[in-house]
């Protein structure tokens, strides 16, 4: 078969080799199920001090829209809503997942994919001075991702200001991890595990899209802020029966520091992408500085690329332009990453000598 490069998502690949040689070597262990098991509690153990939590509880859902859902219809009451920025996932991503389970998603415009605790103290203050509130969605949590949607990253300032807030109006701040290890890695970031930990109320350490078959480890620093989680979990079908699988795979990342670390390359071929961008005369759209790289195209331009190399469209830009977006991952080549630089310097050229 012959090989087209692909850089349309970051979880094309399956997982991480040291995890498919723990769950080989486990395959035949009779083990306890529902997450209960010896591997699940070692890794539970590892990411508790990793995360410098040593009471959090934490739970393992099996994919990113999952946990949402479940973490955030328990997190709220009936008659409140999550807010968020218009570009999150829960939003735009998760084909009203949020609204399924009865809650409504309540957006702030972003910037750079990013909104701020003065758009969240405005948006409750506004709530507030609504002598019709009672006929409207209380704002009942607040709800982030690092990386954003965007690639770009909330910086501890920026995170310690909307948990200051959420604190004194005593909102829930949780925290979407699905790309986290690629921020963990990405040199311009300042927020650590420990970090997270300490200025959220629960978030989760994404592993479908770093490094896992699949799972996502939720964390909630202080126990018991949400009273009968493991109940909840059934209720909304997210309880994995064989949970030591996500327990082995979870272990294996948070042994000798691999998840803070896996998402390295990732971020390195990202730079050299965006390098190759910019020299080529591809319009960079959003600061990323993590694994997903954006830029403008013409519809020729990405009529061309598309013939070889697969990537998302990401939104439509005007009439005549389209966003494009490039991921890479944990296990993504250095020879694709140089070929695909090379197709874009090829494309330019030829756009250029048709011109």
């Amino acid at each position: 078969m012959e090989h087209r490069l692909s850089f349309s998502c970051d979880y094309l690949e399956g997982a991480h080799p040291a995890i498919l040689q723990r769950l080989c070597e486990t395959n035949f262990a009779q083990t306890a199920g529902y997450g209960t098991d010896e591997y699940c509690q070692s890794a539970r153990e590892k990411i508790r001090a990793a995360c410098g939590a040593p009471n959090a509880e934490i739970h393992f859902l099996v994919g990113g829209t999952q946990t949402n859902a479940t973490v955030i219809d328990a997190l709220l009451r009936s008659y409140e809503g999550v807010i968020a920025a218009d570009t999150g996932h829960i939003s735009v991503h998760e084909a009203g997942a949020i609204e399924f389970g009865g809650h409504k998603v309540l957006t702030l415009p972003q910037e750079n994919g990013k909104i701020t605790a003065s758009q969240i103290r405005a948006l409750l203050d506004q709530y507030e001075d609504d002598a019709n509130r009672d006929h409207t969605v209380m704002p009942g949590m607040v709800y982030l991702s690092q990386p954003t949607e965007y690639g770009t990253l909330y910086s501890k300032k920026e995170l310690a200001a909307i948990s200051a807030l959420c604190r004194e109006k005593r909102l829930p701040l949780y925290i979407d991890g699905a790309r986290l290890a690629y921020a963990l890695a990405c040199p311009e970031n300042d927020v650590t595990l420990r970090d997270l930990a300490a200025l959220c109320d629960i978030f989760y350490i994404g592993g479908t899209k770093c490094g896992a078959l699949l799972g996502e480890a939720v964390v909630i620093p202080q126990p018991g802020l949400i009273p009968h989680f493991f109940t909840i979990i059934k209720q909304h079908g997210a309880l994995l029966a064989k949970g030591r699988l996500l327990g082995i795979q979870f272990d294996t990342l948070f042994t000798d520091g691999l998840y803070e670390r896996i998402g390295a390359d990732a971020v390195r071929y990202a730079d050299a992408i965006r390098r190759a961008m910019v020299e080529n005369g591809y319009l960079p759209c959003f600061p990323s500085p993590t694994n997903q790289s954006f830029c403008i195209v013409s519809e020729q331009q990405r009529k061309e690329l598309a013939e070889r190399v697969n990537f998302s469209v990401w939104e439509q830009y005007d009439e005549t332009h389209s966003i494009i977006r490039f991921a890479t991952s944990w296990a993504t080549r250095e020879e694709d990453v140089n070929a695909l630089c090379r197709i874009l310097r090829e494309c330019t050229a030829q756009e250029k000598a048709a011109s």
